[in-house]
């Protein structure tokens, strides 16, 4: 029986094929040009990188809508609602509109076993190319020479940082993942890094392709300063930046990068120099160091998942008055690395609060606080449940107390909706 309401083609996306990943562009390239897929000439933004994808997608995204284009923008995972991934003009499309594009990739499919993610993929293409989107802003789900999204041509390719993550698909160190993640270069066409040092991999995959690189440090460059920051392009500068809420150095390469690729596109885009100050300093997405007060608690809320982003999660908090209270509420997926949360966060911690999120690949609670346990960390708690686990984490702290919430988009989305902020 063919799938009526969203949660229906949901499910059955699933059971298409017999792996949840199996990276490839075969398939999406088959469909996709049965399909029809067009998109816009010259206004296709690739992101791929290690962390910082989606705050770079979204920063794309402001600053592109702002300038009266018609943006369609496609990220993963998500946090509480599938519709998140697919947005046109910063809202996220409606139940109808999904399932109308899946049965036009369903009808086109002729048999090809997509995965979940293929799938999804390929309907928000026929999204933004049904709504007339003059301007793509596409976020890579893995690595990106293979990755489904790479099926598209990018007009410009971004690519944030790269470290160890992944590493069962895209290599075991970083050179290995810089090369995944550089295959959405293209030749004549801008590419930009966004990080220092740049891996080899970068500038040989680069050199290979043809593909224009501009890197961080070199054709682009930001300076921290008070009262505010300072970016350096290819042919403008912009001062007195004001800084994002509990920024360090991860948040300005992000914006850095975002402004490198957005003058190249057009510098126009960055000529209202207000705009361009507003939009650097207020826009991220939901789950992103999200902090608000409740209960009595002061609850930050990132969906930070490997070691590198727990470094920066540590570096945020830093930006903070010290608390005197606070509780870790930690839940992995399996190929995560609990040591380097362990590692990263543990002197911050009064206690760890530790529960199994809804993923097939997630830790047991149970296994994540035998660990801490065996790291030596003190005050460890393990909970049934993320809502349990919430629960629990806002009874054992102080009042004025700090809760940290991360490890996984599917602790971050729960404790969004449980905290009635979503």
């Amino acid at each position: 029986m063919t799938p009526r309401t969203l949660a229906e083609w949901l499910r059955w996306q699933e059971s298409l094929h017999p792996r949840p990943i199996e990276l490839g562009l075969d398939r999406v390239r088959d469909v996709a040009a049965r399909l029809g897929v067009r998109p816009p000439p010259g206004l296709v933004f690739t992101v791929g990188g290690t962390n910082g994808k989606g705050s770079t997608v979204a920063l794309l995204e402001a600053f592109l809508r702002h300038a009266g284009r018609r943006v369609g923008a496609y990220t993963s995972p998500h946090l509480v609602e599938y519709n998140e991934r697919v947005r046109i003009d910063g809202g996220n499309v409606a139940d109808a509109t999904l399932v109308a594009a899946f049965a036009r990739v369903e009808a086109a499919r002729n048999g090809v076993p997509l995965t979940f993610f293929e799938f999804g993929t390929l309907a928000a293409f026929a999204v933004f190319q049904a709504a007339d989107c003059d301007a793509w802003v596409l976020e890579v789900g893995m690595g990106g020479r293979l990755d489904a999204v790479n099926a598209v041509d990018a007009d410009f390719a971004l690519i944030t940082t790269v470290d160890l993550d992944h590493q069962d698909f895209l290599g075991t160190t970083v050179e290995e993942i810089a090369a995944e993640k550089a295959g959405i270069m293209r030749r004549d066409r801008p590419a930009f890094y966004g990080d220092w040092p740049v891996p080899a991999a970068i500038r040989t995959a680069a050199t290979a392709t043809g593909a224009q690189l501009a890197c961080l440090g070199g054709q682009f460059d930001f300076t921290p300063s008070q009262p505010g920051w300072r970016w350096r392009g290819r042919s403008s500068t912009l001062a007195d930046l004001r800084y994002p809420p509990a920024a360090t150095a991860a948040q300005l390469r992000n914006a850095s990068l975002a402004l490198a690729a957005l003058e190249r596109c057009d510098p126009q885009l960055l000529a209202d120099r207000a705009a361009v100050a507003d939009i650097v300093a207020n826009v991220r997405p939901p789950g992103r160091f999200q902090m608000l007060a409740q209960g009595g608690r002061h609850w930050i809320l990132d969906v930070a998942h490997n070691a590198q982003a727990a470094a920066t999660l540590r570096d945020q908090l830093g930006t903070l008055p010290a608390a005197g209270d606070c509780t870790v509420v930690l839940g992995l997926l399996g190929d995560k690395s609990l040591d380097a949360f362990a590692a990263t966060l543990g002197a911050l911690a009064n206690r760890w609060v530790t529960c199994r999120v809804e993923d097939p690949r997630a830790r047991t609670g149970e296994s994540i606080a035998a660990r801490l346990g065996e790291l030596g960390l003190g005050e460890v708690h393990v909970a049934a449940g993320v809502e349990t686990a919430l629960e629990c984490a806002r009874r054992l702290s102080a009042p004025g107390g700090r809760i940290v919430v991360c490890g996984s988009f599917r602790i971050v989305g729960p404790a969004l909706r449980w905290l009635g902020i979503y």
